[in-house]
């Protein structure tokens, strides 16, 4: 296996056993019954799978959304692209969709379909149509503390000896050490295939930044979430912000869903 430092995406391992407390909905956050926008799609990243999305989940299940969770295979763009399409086709309505470092590119790719009404990245790849996820690092600082290791065919993993630090360093060492130990790996060549569509092109955008994000230099988070004119949010945080930070991604979630909703009144 070889190790090497890059400035590729990641989003974080499985860690249903991270313990993040979430408070009850108040009444004033239940959503209206009139409000047209109340399914939530989230699309895990690389390195991970979908368990890592529980406290986003708990969050907006409280306040009536129906919320499901994509288990990207992490094996080609195309094929979790066909795996978010058919949580998509499962919507009785409207969605919001949402997507945490990888994830972007994923949404991006997707969510030109009819039912997505908002797109929201959290901490997350935004390609053009036409570009690769690789390219949106051109021009930036490399992230020198994030580091995968790539093996023989070509699968990528973070380095055990580097997660903490590039990847989650405001996580408890024990939740950490599940994470970085329940890796999915990714397909390391699918950072280099070409995006046939953008979706924040023609969807409304918004956009959750941790500002302490290693796997990701701060300029490049900010000029991708400026680049597709999306609403930006930020929070003190790591790269696993979409499991640290719950209440902020939902209730980020929340406003896409109801700005969506007064847009179609």
């Amino acid at each position: 296996m070889t190790r090497k430092s890059i400035t590729t995406i990641s989003a974080i391992a499985t860690a249903a056993s991270l313990s993040v407390a979430i408070p009850p909905a108040n009444a004033s956050d239940i959503i209206p019954k009139d409000q047209s926008v109340r399914n939530v799609v989230l699309v895990h990243g690389a390195f991970a799978d979908g368990s890592g999305w529980k406290g986003v989940y708990d969050n907006l299940t409280k306040r009536g959304y129906r919320v499901t969770i994509v288990q990207n295979p992490l094996t080609s763009l195309a094929d979790d692209v066909a795996a978010t399409k058919r949580a998509l086709e499962r919507q009785d309505g409207p969605v919001i969709l949402v997507g945490h470092s990888w994830g972007g590119t994923v949404i991006t790719e997707t969510g030109i379909g009819e039912k997505v009404a908002g797109l929201v990245y959290v901490s997350a790849l935004s390609p053009d149509a036409g570009e690769t996820t690789a390219q949106q690092y051109e021009g930036f600082a490399p992230a020198s503390e994030f580091v995968i290791e790539t093996t023989k065919d070509g699968f990528g993993y973070v380095s055990p000896e580097k997660f903490k630090a590039g990847f989650a360093h405001d996580v408890s060492d024990a939740d950490v050490a599940f994470m970085r130990d329940a890796q999915v790996p990714i397909n390391m060549s699918a950072f280099g295939t070409k995006l046939e569509n953008a979706a924040w092109r023609t969807k409304p955008s918004w956009a959750v930044i941790a500002t302490e994000d290693k796997a990701f230099d701060q300029a490049m988070l900010i000029h991708m979430a400026e680049r597709i004119n999306a609403k930006i949010t930020k929070v003190s945080a790591s790269h696993a912000l979409f499991m640290t930070q719950p209440a902020v991604i939902a209730e980020t979630i929340d406003q896409a869903a109801k700005a969506a909703s007064a847009k179609k009144q």
